[in-house]
């Protein structure tokens, strides 16, 4: 599961971005739920209004989701949308802080018995999720709530100590997190889900030049391999997983059921299949909750080619 851009656009240094993470997981942690509520929505307006690369970007992939919406209407989900991405922020830092029950009763997923009914058969299971409400607290639920450790894996990018502190950070919400480095982290995911194990990551963009194309709200572009690949290797369950907000504290989600192994075709064909089936739920997920949807990077091949650099992001990404 992976952090977002940074909170500041146009901040870039690596010593500010630092400081700027430190404060929030320092001091947003220690603030009363409401006033951190209030900070985060009046960081995601002044953010809005000012309109910058990231909230056009949004825009620009809401308009693929919701392809009828006239420009004022797209202002309005971007503008949801900053505040969603803005209340993952505050969750985020806050979560430390969180006793179990609240994180128990902080999320309310539909459909459950998909991921337990899994974890029961002792095939391993796959959660593949997208950039949607907060996975973090999500992740924190399941090993909370199902006392159930998972696996997920980090992309490494500069600074490395903002790094640093999200791997520090969820490792202490007891998640196992894992370098996305060349191949090295496929192999430990196969060995944690032949053990029965869980095993959680980030797949609707793809970092990696091993992605399997997808068709997207109409467009093509391509998703990680790893989830369809690591069933196809171990025969564990792979289950997508989308999550959004409703106007009350608690999150809502929904596991939905298995992407099972096509019977006839190729492995390649076979992972293709898949990795469509898994881009097709989260479609579904995303149109039904747009605004929850933290897509502010380029997604589609269109917007791709030719390739422009991206503005270096702080953090880490999901990837497998």
């Amino acid at each position: 599961m992976s952090p977002r851009k940074s909170l500041l656009p146009g901040i870039s240094t690596d010593w500010l971005s630092d400081t700027l993470y430190a404060l929030g997981w320092s001091t947003v942690k220690k603030l009363p739920e409401s006033a951190a509520v209030l900070l985060g929505r009046q960081i995601a307006d002044l953010t809005w209004k000012r309109r910058g690369k990231g909230i056009q970007r949004l825009e620009a992939n809401l308009a693929r989701v919701v392809p009828d919406a006239s420009p004022e209407r797209l202002a309005e989900l971007s503008r949801a949308g900053m505040r969603s991405y803005m209340r993952y922020w505050m969750e985020s830092f806050r979560l430390p802080a969180w006793s179990k029950e609240r994180i128990r009763t902080g999320f309310d997923p539909e459909d459950v018995h998909h991921l337990t009914d899994g974890l029961a058969s002792d095939r391993g299971v796959i959660l593949a999720l997208p950039h949607m409400g907060n996975y973090d607290l999500a992740g924190v639920w399941v090993t909370t709530k199902l006392n159930t450790p998972f696996t997920t894996v980090a992309q490494r990018l500069e600074p490395a100590s903002v790094y640093d502190r999200f791997v520090a950070y969820r490792e202490g919400l007891g998640m196992e997190v894992l370098p996305h480095t060349g191949g090295a982290a496929f192999g430990t995911l196969a060995r944690r889900l032949r053990a029965g194990g869980l095993v959680c990551l980030v797949a609707d963009r793809d970092l990696s030049s091993s992605g399997i194309p997808v068709t997207f709200f109409g467009e093509e572009t391509k998703m990680p391999a790893g989830p369809a690949m690591l069933a196809l290797q171990t025969g564990a369950m792979l289950l997508p997983v989308t999550l959004w907000y409703d106007d009350g504290p608690v999150m809502r989600g929904r596991v939905h059921p298995e992407i099972e192994v096509p019977q006839a075709g190729t492995r390649t064909e076979k992972a293709a299949a898949m990795t469509q089936t898994l881009a097709d739920v989260f479609a579904s997920g995303i149109a039904d909750h747009p605004e929850d949807w933290h897509m502010l990077q380029r997604l589609w091949l269109a917007d791709l080619e030719p390739r422009a650099p991206e503005v270096r992001a702080t953090g880490t990404e999901s990837a497998a």
